[in-house]
């Protein structure tokens, strides 16, 4: 496997555990579906009307939320949205569309979607902001932790590899572009994911860490953007 292929949504994800896995299958790279959530949801949710009917509850236009969901009263959704199975949306959740959530998710207090898809058990649970990204099934990001999807002077994102990985340096043609996190990624409180961040699977990061570019699977990255591999136990 080249560099380039550990960026592949084969090497990052487990497609079994998203509604949307056979619309995602058709790409290379995770962020060429973020211009399709969109439609993606909506085809989605015409299977659901067809197909699950008693078991998603349609509220409001091209929004369609699992029974067994809890949302509470002063969460805010806007369509279009799936809310998936045993999720959890919480007080003033602020889900601006484009949103598909996956099944026993946790979508905190204060946390904003907007053009996302989150895999079956992610958990965004405090204060977080999460734009035009792909959170892949187990992940976890901290209380605060962000992602930064739009660069400062507003030019299109390219993904670089650093270090060992510095031949990567793939040209995306998107100006929104939050972060890709792969299965089992752990995100520390307080942490930004730069514009183009793409991190692979069961890595952590440690809190009030910026995070940009590649970061390779099963990596620990300390404090001072120092980047380490897990050590097997």
């Amino acid at each position: 496997m080249n560099n380039e292929e550990k960026l592949y949504i084969s090497s990052m994800y487990d497609l079994t555990h998203t509604a949307a896995a056979e619309y995602i299958k058709e790409y290379s790279f995770p962020w060429e579906i973020l211009p399709h959530i969109k439609e993606i949801i909506i085809e989605i949710g015409k299977h659901l009307d067809d197909e699950c009917p008693d078991d998603y509850i349609k509220r409001g236009e091209d929004i369609w939320i699992h029974k067994s969901a809890k949302v509470f009263d002063s969460a805010y959704i806007a369509g279009p949205a799936i809310i998936g199975a045993e999720t959890e949306v919480r007080q003033c959740a602020f889900i601006r569309g484009s949103a598909l959530v996956g099944k026993n998710c946790v979508v905190g207090n204060s946390t904003e979607l907007k053009n996302v898809i989150l895999f079956d058990n992610v958990q965004v649970p405090h204060y977080n902001y999460v734009g035009d990204s792909v959170l892949g099934f187990k992940s976890h990001m901290g209380a605060g932790s962000i992602t930064s999807n739009v660069k400062s002077d507003k030019t299109l994102v390219v993904v670089k590899g650093y270090g060992e990985y510095d031949d990567i340096k793939i040209e995306t043609g998107l100006k929104k572009f939050g972060a890709m996190l792969g299965d089992f990624v752990e995100v520390g409180c307080n942490s930004v994911l730069n514009p183009g961040t793409v991190i692979g699977r069961n890595t952590n990061i440690y809190p009030l860490s910026p995070v940009r570019g590649f970061v390779p699977e099963r990596s620990i990255v300390k404090t001072g953007n120092v980047i380490v591999e897990k050590q097997n136990i």
